[in-house]
């Protein structure tokens, strides 16, 4: 009879030391394996992994966060072409009054400026008239005196004959106009 340590089964089935020898290893390798390396593979994957999840939790609540400055911005962005606006509005208002006041302001000065030229225009106009009247006056007193052959040198005779002659004078233009 022969035993289990006897038999040889060629290449596939290696010899009972080696054999024993091999399960020995592996088990002892195992047990490293483990016991050191899989606790330490395992303790840097689940460190990875809270970091990744910290990373994404810590992503999201960026994004919540840029969500929330954008809405705030849109607001604000919102509210403040909203006071451009107002703010336009008001300046267009002001301007609109300004112009209004200063064309009554204008035409208050302009009225002014006409009435006080107007009012020259009459006082040199009645100087004018005073004075060609002494000089016309003067004229006919002195023609006068040629035609008539006398001398009208009495200042009272002189004057009702200005005044008379002027009268007609004024008359006359009247009538043409």
């Amino acid at each position: 009879m022969t035993t289990i340590l006897e038999i040889d089964l060629g290449p596939l089935l290696p010899a009972f030391p080696e054999f024993i020898a091999g399960i020995v290893l592996f088990i002892i390798i195992w047990y490293v394996l483990a016991k050191k390396v899989v606790p330490s593979f395992e303790a840097t994957y689940a460190e990875r992994a809270a970091e990744i999840q910290g990373g994404i939790e810590k992503a999201e609540l960026a994004q919540a966060q840029a969500a929330e400055a954008l809405e705030q911005y849109r607001e604000q962005l919102a509210g403040a072409r909203e006071e451009a606006s107002s703010i336009r509005e008001e300046a267009k208002a002001q301007g609109a009054q300004i112009i209004a006041e200063m064309r009554a302001h204008a035409q208050d000065e302009a009225d002014r400026l006409l009435a006080q030229a107007k009012a020259q225009i009459d006082a040199e106009r009645a100087q004018a008239v005073q004075q060609l009247r002494t000089e016309v006056g003067g004229l006919a007193t002195s023609l006068a005196g040629k035609i008539v052959g006398e001398s009208l040198d009495d200042d009272e005779r002189a004057r009702r004959t200005v005044d008379r002659f002027i009268a007609d004078l004024e008359a006359n233009s009247q009538e043409k106009v």
